[in-house]
């Protein structure tokens, strides 16, 4: 196993590599940069001349190196992460990428997490309950579920519950993580004394983003567990089980979940970019200091380190999530270990 993951860290590196270089020559393609988004910004909210806008934005480009090759400044950016870990100047946010990443990763992480777990519980959980009682109401009800949760657009359903929250139910305080009396507020306020408050303000303003997210999460987990389980259950070895007078349950939840969870531990190293993106469009509605809304909003200005780093770290994810499936079906899957 050890062997196995270092093989598979070697590999990623210049996979990460080569992700840069593409990541980096896309997002400079399109024509503008950042001083152009200073230029317009001038003209149309400071009230400045056409010449005087064109005079700040060439010596914006002069300084910041915006008027070098390509090569030069990826290799100016990508040096920078390899020898000092430094991951450029976000030119909106007026500091260093490292810290915009640093501030919002975590919080994306929290929200992911959370999503991810609730989607997974209760999607494998209602997928063999929708399996075991096939064509049942109890399959229909589920089924309608998962179809909804797939088919509903995520930032319809959050327009729909801000609009309920803001203008029908009159709560403030919609756009943050926190109430402004608890965001200066520590989490632990002494040697065992956790602040139980501000954990309750916290679900309070992002259980929005958690309903919304882990419906759609559930719906494809349901349904893929649905389908893995009806086949697994007619499968050879099962039939033996319950020739041997195994008890239905036992059958189920020994022999035919485990082998059925296969397609969907696999499927975790593909959804955590998906989750550190912490839902963009629900996100972007509920004005949450994300990942996501920075890589839109950084997208849309021209903030290209920001946008280069964030897009490394999800494509980093990727890689890391890929290897800890495989880890996760080693270690469910003795016949994987053997093979190994």
């Amino acid at each position: 196993m050890l062997k196995f993951l270092l093989v598979r860290v070697m590999q990623a590196i210049p996979v990460l590599l080569v992700m840069s270089i593409i990541t980096f020559a896309i997002i400079n393609a399109p024509p503008g940069d950042y001083a152009d988004f200073i230029r317009t910004s001038m003209i149309s909210q400071g009230g400045a001349s056409t010449e005087a806008a064109n005079a700040a934005a060439e010596e914006y480009r002069e300084t910041h190196g915006l008027n070098d090759p390509l090569v030069v400044q990826y290799f100016r950016w990508i040096g920078g992460i390899v020898t000092r870990g430094d991951f450029g100047y976000s030119y909106f946010y007026n500091k260093p990428v490292a810290e915009v990443v640093g501030e919002r990763l975590p919080r994306t992480i929290m929200l992911a997490l959370a999503c991810h777990f609730f989607a997974s519980l209760l999607g494998i959980g209602f997928g063999i309950l929708a399996a075991v009682r096939q064509y049942s109401w109890v399959d229909s009800a589920l089924s309608a579920v998962a179809f909804l949760g797939m088919t509903i657009p995520r930032f319809l359903l959050a327009l729909l519950i801000l609009y309920v929250l803001a203008f029908r139910l009159d709560i403030q305080e919609l756009g943050s993580f926190y109430s402004s009396r608890y965001g200066g507020q520590p989490f632990w306020l002494g040697f065992l004394d956790f602040n139980w408050a501000k954990l309750g303000n916290l679900i309070e303003h992002v259980w929005p983003v958690v309903a919304i997210a882990t419906l759609g999460g559930l719906a494809y987990n349901m349904r893929v567990m649905r389908g893995n389980l009806l086949d697994t259950l007619n499968a050879q070895y099962v039939e033996s089980a319950r020739a041997k007078g195994l008890s239905e349950t036992s059958v189920i939840m020994k022999h035919a979940v485990p082998n059925a969870l296969h397609p969907l531990i696999a499927y975790q190293g593909v959804i955590m970019p998906y989750m550190l993106t912490g839902e963009i469009e629900v996100a972007i509605v509920f004005s949450l200091a994300t990942v996501g809304p920075a890589i839109v909003g950084s997208m849309s200005i021209g903030d290209v380190y920001v946008t280069s780093t964030l897009l490394l770290v999800l494509g980093a994810t990727l890689i890391v999530g890929n290897i800890i499936s495989d880890m996760m079906l080693a270690l469910l899957d003795p016949r994987i270990r053997v093979g190994e």
